[in-house]
């Protein structure tokens, strides 16, 4: 596959990310009107958002198994139709019911599209080309969370709740012909029978994990559910784990995660994420609620974590390939930790260029890191374990992504009475703690990345990290 070919792939995989993402929570600021339009009270539009990120969550971990049964290219494509058609179903829909079926459905379509979608970039991608197809790959992640409520906001505003689905009808079908154009996936063995086993404890302990985040993230978490729903899919995950691991054809291979940069990289990512995900979630809230800003300026101002993301991807691969993965993805780690920890002291009165220059720094820290920890996990994964491997990962990448918000809000909920028991009583001070908790959960980021071996990922480094290898390698020798 030619350079330009593998580009154009990867940006057509990471548009159907962006979508998918997108769609998870796009519809939380347009809640008053849907209901309206549907007669149904706000406070059920949140199972829009739990129905859609269940359902992900339960038939991502399929993905590798189904392509592999019917094939890469024809899953794809078919994914995308099934995005498609959910969606304008969706903006078609004149009940609850209707609506809700229709976001399962097309929560089934996202789950097949996107893993199947990186599994094509990634399973004919040379390891010194996996840092930059992984940077296509992993921007929608850092900025869906971030634009979902200022995109719901507008569409609502200037059109109607329809369009929140009707708007992927044309992206979609423009995705499935640019699909069909480039996307050849060589053959593959038939796989294993299917794990029915595996599929029924993943399925369930990841959609009650799922749940249990949803009902956290409300304006009102119902706790005692919630906390039930995490214990029992606790308990399932735990039996879907010793079931995996002892099965000679598991559903998710989790003997990947004994490769040593491919454990470091998802223990790495997913705490790392869940720092990510809740940035988005509180920086606004803060801005609304205690500086009593407009949802527009507000918005306005937490662009900049977006332009933060974006300003650094050109930047990112010779950074990696100057310093390598350990260093960069230390200084990552510290500074997510050190803005959050930063954001938690801001005021009404601090002058707007400084919160956005912190806003900025902020954005930089979360892609550099996203990037460098999705890049690094398949430094050493066998071709043949690329499949595997990639299932593990994008499951991983979705439960980020859904607990990002729940993170958040646990953190938000515990500052309140803890800001109470250390005698501050300011409306900032429950933030203040937030920040701070979500700070430390970056920093057991920073533990893992201390423990990488310095030459970790050498092999993606081109030229420079292949020397310092072989320098390494001659200075240890007699």
């Amino acid at each position: 596959m030619t350079p330009r070919r593998q580009k154009q792939i990867a940006l057509l995989v990471a548009g159907c990310l962006f979508m998918e993402l997108l769609d998870g929570t796009i519809v939380t600021t347009s809640a008053p009107q849907i209901a309206r339009s549907l007669s149904v009270a706000p406070s059920v539009i949140g199972l829009l958002v739990t129905a859609y990120m269940v359902t992900l969550a339960a038939l991502v971990p399929v993905s590798g198994w189904v392509s592999a049964r019917f094939g890469t290219r024809p899953v794809f494509l078919a994914a995308i139709v099934v995005f498609a058609l959910s969606s304008l179903g969706c903006a078609l829909s004149t009940s609850l019911p209707e609506l809700v079926a229709m976001r399962v459905l097309q929560g089934a379509g996202g789950a097949m599209m996107v893993p199947v979608g990186r599994f094509v970039v990634l399973a004919r991608a040379e390891k010194a080309d996996l840092m930059r197809v992984t940077a296509f790959l992993i921007w929608p992640a850092l900025l869906a969370p971030v634009l979902a409520p200022i995109a719901g906001g507008a569409i609502t505003t200037y059109a109607n709740w329809h369009w929140l689905f009707l708007i992927n009808v044309p992206l979609a079908a423009l995705a499935f012909l640019v699909a069909w154009r480039l996307v050849v996936a060589p053959p593959q063995p038939p796989p294993a029978p299917l794990d029915r086993v595996g599929v029924a404890l993943s399925a369930t302990g990841l959609a009650g994990l799922t749940a249990a985040a949803g009902l956290l993230s409300g304006a009102h978490p119902n706790w005692g559910v919630a906390g039930a729903s995490a214990a029992g899919a606790g308990a399932v995950l735990a039996l879907a784990a010793r079931h995996l691991l002892r099965s000679p054809a598991p559903l998710i291979n989790l003997r990947t995660l004994r490769i040593p940069t491919f454990g470091a990289s998802i223990a790495g990512f997913l705490t790392f994420g869940l720092a990510v995900g809740a940035a988005p979630f509180l920086v606004p809230l803060l801005f609304q609620e205690v500086f009593h800003w407009s949802a527009v300026k507000s918005g306005a101002i937490v662009l900049f974590i977006f332009v933060g993301n974006v300003a650094i991807k050109p930047a990112t691969t010779p950074i990696y390939g100057r310093a390598g993965f350990r260093a960069v993805l230390v200084i990552a780690t510290v500074g997510l930790a050190a803005t959050l920890a930063a954001a938690g002291f801001l005021t009404a009165a601090t002058p707007l260029p400084l919160i956005g220059a912190l806003l900025l720094v902020s954005g930089v820290a979360r892609s550099v890191g996203a990037t460098g920890y999705s890049t690094i996990a398949f430094t050493d994964v066998p071709a043949e374990q690329m499949r595997d491997a990639n299932t593990v990962q994008a499951t991983v990448l979705q439960l980020s992504a859904g607990f990002g918000v729940a993170a958040g809000t646990i953190a938000l909920q515990v500052g309140r009475p803890l800001a109470r028991a250390l005698g501050e009583h300011a409306d900032s001070a429950p933030y203040t703690v937030a920040f701070l908790l979500m700070a430390l959960i970056s920093l057991a980021a920073t533990v893992g990345a201390l423990r990488l071996h310095p030459s970790a990922g050498n092999v993606l480094r081109g030229g420079r990290g292949r020397a310092a290898a072989v320098a390494r390698g001659a200075a240890s020798r007699p």
